[in-house]
């Protein structure tokens, strides 16, 4: 074993690093890291939409309504022969006005187009501003087992294009069950 007594002669500048910074930092990102993965990784598998009473509503036609599903595992989109229903690992399918499927640049384009068009009936946004009930929304029906990829995907679309409010469409419930 060597050891440095300090004495003879002319004092050398230490070349040694000093690793007990470098290993508190490392510690302390481990620690991070050990809480943060376990949270981020976390998934939501078994999204369903509730089933929930519901009551007749004054909808105004200038809603803008959605329908948000999901090929089947054939690759079938809804509509089509042989259709199997929504799959997780399908891909996205939205139908503007429950009706024209469109894709995400399509939907915003759309959206905005429909919003801007409803908006020059009104009267302009300052007709609009006085009244908010006259504001349209957008209501989403989505497929219960479409992925939340998708519904965000959709929602995202429809807020880009200046829509305020979104709202989820859900299945009513029977009557006395």
């Amino acid at each position: 074993m060597a050891i440095s007594s300090g004495g003879g002669g002319a004092e050398t500048p230490m070349s040694d690093i000093n690793t007990t910074p470098l290993v508190d930092v490392m510690l302390v990102l481990l620690i991070i890291f050990l809480i943060a993965v376990p949270v981020a990784i976390q998934q939501i598998e078994n999204l369903r939409i509730p089933i929930i009473e519901t009551t007749e509503s004054d909808d105004k036609v200038e809603n803008l309504l959605l329908t948000v599903t999901t090929t089947d595992q054939n690759g079938l989109s809804a509509g089509q022969p042989g259709y199997g229903g929504a799959s997780r690992g399908g891909e996205c399918r939205i139908y503007f006005n429950n009706v024209t499927p469109v894709d995400s640049t399509e939907l915003q384009q759309r959206a905005s187009d429909y919003l801007l068009n409803l908006i020059e009936r009104a009267g302009g946004e300052d007709v609009l501003m006085e009244n908010p009930d006259m504001i349209p929304q957008v209501h989403i029906r989505a497929d219960q087992e479409a992925p939340w990829r998708c519904v965000a995907g959709a929602i995202y679309g429809v807020q880009v294009s200046g829509y305020p409010i979104v709202a989820f469409i859900s299945n009513p419930v029977e009557p006395g069950i």
